[in-house]
């Protein structure tokens, strides 16, 4: 019997990915095979918790049936036209969503990285047919820790030497300040007129649920309406009820798509917004920009665009995707699920010491781990909760995320935190 017939099914394909697959990626040891709601089941058939949610794709839960439906029968019809002819779905979607967030226009995309660099574009071209800043003097203001995807023009304005070493010479054009302070802001602005836009995640996902003070998003829309700059959000994850808001920009907002509102105090309206991921509940990709007429109308025949962008299958599964949000309420559920959680788990951090901290918004938290960033810690409790049935990932090394779906129960969030104390409880370093 051979090395290869003697593995199990999963060490099989996991050798496949690690022989013939670029090593981008370290997943945690675990072969998914079927995923249905809040669960996904592995190749044994063993059963998980999912607690990322593909980085927040899959707010609407895994495979949605009427995702999935809107997918099937538009896969069925016409797939892609490219944007050379008009399709029958694209400008319904178009309107749908625009309605639905309260800006004039949309340019679609696929991926989140896509419309980052699609936002960038605009917001460039946008300084010098508006804003009169002189041609290629244009920079636009980002922040320590960010994460806005891996192309080149974003690693560029990257600090994490991960995403950055070894891939110059690097793009041009950004400022980066520290993130949550409003000082360092307003003097970065005042300081160079040159300044276009600031893109700003309104919790940094990726560097650890880093949720900035309370008031930073009105703070950095009042400072930008003073300067004439264009804010930016990246909502790529923090966006479509993650947060407990339909957009974690709108701050405490507790509204839902079709309220009025500018009756919220808190509301904050960013100029753009850039969305992905839950777009399409994880079934398509399909991401997009949205703003004003003002704005969108410097971008004109062959200045952007993608071959996908736009596609009548994207459109249809984004329609689907957002009347989930809306029909089964989940801005509410995530916010009142993610109270339940923090208070359950900040609880039990006191009577254990490998947690720090616990923080977040809404469904999306992270633990902190009583270790250094360069410890094995956080990655050996995530093996432990996947043993115990619940899939976890670190992130920056000591910080555990947890993003459920949002179609989650109160039930089931209670067996989860179940899960997470026993695993904490039992684990030994």
């Amino acid at each position: 019997m051979t090395q290869e017939t003697m593995a199990t099914r999963a060490e099989q394909l996991i050798n496949l990915e690690n022989k013939h697959g670029a090593h981008n990626y370290h997943p945690l040891p675990v072969v998914l095979s079927r995923g249905q709601g809040v669960f996904v089941w592995d190749t044994d058939g063993k059963k998980y918790y999912d607690f990322l949610s593909a980085y927040s794709a899959v707010n609407q839960g895994h495979c949605h049936p009427k995702i999935v439906k809107a997918l099937t029968e538009q896969a069925e019809r016409l797939t892609l036209t490219s944007r050379a002819f008009y399709n029958d779905a694209l400008g319904e979607y178009e309107k749908y969503i625009t309605n639905y967030f309260g800006y004039d226009k949309v340019l679609p995309m696929n991926t989140g990285a896509e419309a980052v660099e699609t936002a960038l574009k605009i917001c460039r071209k946008w300084a010098y047919e508006k804003k009169g800043i002189a041609e290629d003097q244009a920079k636009i203001l980002v922040f320590d820790e960010n994460f806005h995807g891996r192309t080149i023009t974003i690693v560029s304005f990257s600090s994490d030497p991960v995403a950055n070493t070894n891939f110059g010479p690097y793009t041009g054009g950004f400022v980066r300040i520290e993130y949550n302070n409003v000082a360092a802001l307003e003097q970065a602005i005042s300081a160079d007129p040159n300044i276009a836009g600031v893109l700003v995640e309104p919790i940094q996902g990726e560097a650890g649920v880093n949720r900035p003070d309370n008031n930073f998003m009105s703070e950095i829309r009042r400072v930008c309406t003073n300067a004439g700059v264009l804010f930016i959000a990246d909502e790529v994850q923090t966006g479509i009820a993650r947060t407990g808001s339909l957009l974690a920009t709108c701050g405490d907002c507790t509204c839902s798509h079709k309220c009025e509102r500018s009756a919220q105090p808190t509301y904050v309206r960013a100029d753009m917004i850039i969305l992905g991921k839950a777009l399409s509940g994880g079934v398509y990709p399909v991401s997009g920009v949205l703003c004003d007429n003002e704005i969108m109308e410097v971008i004109r025949p062959g200045e952007h665009g993608s071959t996908f962008g736009g596609n009548p299958i994207a459109a249809k599964v984004a329609m689907a995707a957002l009347d989930v949000v809306y029909d089964e309420k989940l801005t509410q559920n995530a916010r009142k699920l993610g109270e339940i959680l923090r208070s359950r788990l900040t609880e039990f951090a006191k009577t254990n010491d490998l947690i720090t901290g616990v923080r977040g918004k809404g469904l999306l938290n992270a633990i902190l781990i009583n270790d250094t960033p360069e410890s094995s810690t956080a990655w050996d409790l995530c093996l432990a909760l996947r043993d115990n049935g619940l899939l976890a990932k670190p992130t920056h090394g000591n910080i555990i995320r947890l993003a459920p779906p949002l179609v989650m129960t109160e039930e089931q969030l209670h067996n989860c935190c179940d899960i997470i104390e026993k695993t904490f409880k039992r684990f030994k370093k």
